[in-house]
């Protein structure tokens, strides 16, 4: 039985102590709860949180694949578009009875491009006329080696108003018109700004670029010209003026394009936004001199205009005026360019200081000319032709050996691996800098 006031056989301490223990089990277990309400509220927010970073994540993955499948697809539809224009324009000729094997760029192995975002096509190697055609050489061996250069499927030749006082227009028009080849076949550029010693007889005027023009298609005996270039830029006429006068003669059918030559990339950009703005035609080149040892403009500047508003560069002198060609290892011999009167900068220029320098990375050149088993000229000129954004380069030859050297370059084009590209590039040691590559 239990004890009178024992409480069912416990004692006040007990039920006190009792009370006490339960009251702090509770407190105790509602504190705990409390804790484990907070450490699960932190787990589920941390779960969350890393669930919703694990979606984004694949989210992103999952757009990253996507557009990875855009662009393969995208890829795979321009290769069937062109796999399909290729096959109209077989079936085309097949049922005109031509065949591509017939075509010049077949039976030479000679390359086209496109000039700037133009579509004239020119070989990616042209000739030009300064210092040898209708000056260092003989009509008979101007002769002999434009014909070379036609057979051999190059369209492109290059001269200008100035060059040999007008002689190089009146040679090389003499031979197109002697050979009988068909104009639609050639494609023939000039340059206008120095045209004589009266004073309206240079710069780029709208007087001098009409009359200039007028009197190199007279010498050349052509009815037009396909580029005509504004050889420097004239810092005595106005923009305007001459953008207005480049498109009148294109509109009068005196010439097929307009390019510049020697101008900034800012100038140009000048030109285009005057021809826009007053719906005149923009120039669709910029001619420049390209060579191992000048290299800023054409890798940096110029693909930045081409992507912006698609002007192209026809680049001269890849030799650098016959100084990549070795000749000059062991001095100036005497029938060199740089031996000629009017040539001394040239000459001061090979017999400096960085012209040692110059030679004595020519010199280590030659290894890898070695290993493509070819000469230093050919890699050189290769060297230019392997830059995208140029779509042809002008060659300058005093002799027909010296052309069917140069030719083969186009050879040496697909040998010049990125390795082989790098190698060059350190050995030269100038490589500009370029904020994008647009090649990439």
């Amino acid at each position: 039985m239990p004890r009178p006031g024992g409480g069912g056989g416990t004692s006040p301490g007990a039920r006190e102590n009792g009370g006490i223990n339960r009251s702090s089990s509770i407190s105790s277990g509602s504190g705990g709860s409390g804790k484990m309400l907070s450490l699960s509220s932190m787990s589920e927010s941390l779960h969350s949180g890393l669930s919703y970073f694990l979606s984004e994540q694949a989210l992103e993955q999952e757009e990253r694949q996507q557009r990875s499948r855009q662009l393969a697809e995208f890829q795979r539809l321009r290769e069937v578009r062109a796999a399909a224009q290729l096959k109209n324009l077989e079936d085309f000729l097949k049922m005109n009875h031509v065949s591509l094997r017939d075509s010049i760029a077949y039976s030479t192995g000679m390359v086209y491009r496109n000039l700037g975002k133009s579509g004239l096509r020119v070989s990616c190697l042209g000739l030009g006329t300064w210092v040898t055609i209708g000056g260092q050489i003989t009509n008979e061996v101007a002769e002999e080696l434009v014909t070379l250069a036609y057979e051999r499927g190059i369209n492109l030749f290059d001269t200008a108003e100035i060059y040999n006082a007008g002689k190089a227009e009146v040679v090389l028009g003499s031979i197109i018109k002697k050979k009988g080849w068909r104009r639609s076949s050639l494609v023939i550029t000039t340059k206008i700004f120095w045209g004589g010693k009266a004073e309206m007889e240079r710069g780029l005027s709208r007087k001098h670029i009409i009359e200039g023009l007028k009197a190199s298609l007279d010498r050349l005996q052509l009815g037009y010209i396909d580029v005509v270039f504004a050889n420097r830029p004239d810092p005595n006429t106005p923009i305007e003026e001459t953008v207005r006068a480049m498109t009148h003669v294109i509109n009068q059918g005196m010439a097929m394009y307009w390019g510049t030559s020697r101008w900034t990339s800012i100038e140009i950009m000048e030109a285009y936004s005057v021809a826009r703005q007053f719906n005149q035609i923009p120039p669709i080149c910029e001619q420049a001199e390209y060579h191992m040892f000048q290299r800023e403009k054409v890798e940096v500047q110029l693909p930045d205009l081409y992507h912006k508003i698609g002007i192209g560069a026809m680049t001269w002198s890849p030799l650098a005026c016959g100084i990549i060609s070795g000749k000059y290892n062991n001095g100036i011999p005497p029938s060199s360019r740089a031996s000629l009167k009017g040539y001394q900068w040239m000459k001061e220029k090979i017999l400096s200081e960085e012209g040692n320098r110059q030679q004595g990375k020519l010199k280590e050149l030659q290894a890898i000319t070695e290993r493509l088993g070819c000469t230093l000229p050919q890699l050189a000129i290769a060297w230019c032709l392997r830059n995208e954004g140029v779509n042809s380069v002008l060659l300058g030859a005093s002799t027909t050996d010296q052309l069917i050297e140069n030719l083969k370059a186009v050879q040496v084009l697909p040998k010049l691996t990125a390795s082989i590209v790098s190698e060059v590039d350190c050995i030269l040691g100038n490589k500009p800098y370029c904020k994008k590559d647009f090649r990439s």
